[in-house]
């Protein structure tokens, strides 16, 4: 088991968060995954290892994740939620033309949130930033 599954146990535990084998999963799955995948791609990844589990099963865990700060949940306008383990602050990169998701580190944006702030007076929470373009592969494809 990795470090941040076994962080992640722990931190669903200390707030009285049962761990279930399917808990234990579909937070697995997403953090070996770097897919961004959405829930059904989750439920059907799975559903060899619990054919008794539901859909419904892995949509309530997502929101628990994501409730307590593990998962992101981020929409790109397809209209399917996709998830993201939330260890560190990163970006996307995503391709216009197949859909694939890429995570972009980039600490010289860390102080981003700070900045907005002073120069317009909100109180920041929270911010995203996407960058849209065609993947290498997507450029293989169309010839560019």
């Amino acid at each position: 088991m990795s470090y941040l599954v076994e962080q992640s146990i722990e931190r669903l535990k200390y707030n009285n968060v049962r761990i279930t084998p399917q808990r234990h999963a579909i937070l697995e799955y997403l953090i070996d995954q770097d897919s961004h995948p959405t829930a059904d791609e989750i439920y059907k990844a799975l559903e060899v290892d619990f054919p008794s589990m539901s859909v419904a099963t892995v949509y309530n865990n997502l929101r628990l994740f994501t409730k307590m700060g593990l998962v992101k949940e981020m929409m790109f306008g397809d209209n399917s939620s996709r998830f993201d383990f939330a260890s560190t602050e990163h970006y996307h990169a995503i391709c216009t033309r197949c859909g694939k998701i890429e995570d972009i580190y980039y600490p010289g944006l860390d102080d981003v949130e700070v900045v907005a702030s002073n120069l317009t007076g909100y109180d920041v929470n929270s911010h995203r930033l996407e960058i849209y373009g065609l993947c290498p592969d997507c450029q293989e494809e169309v010839g560019e």
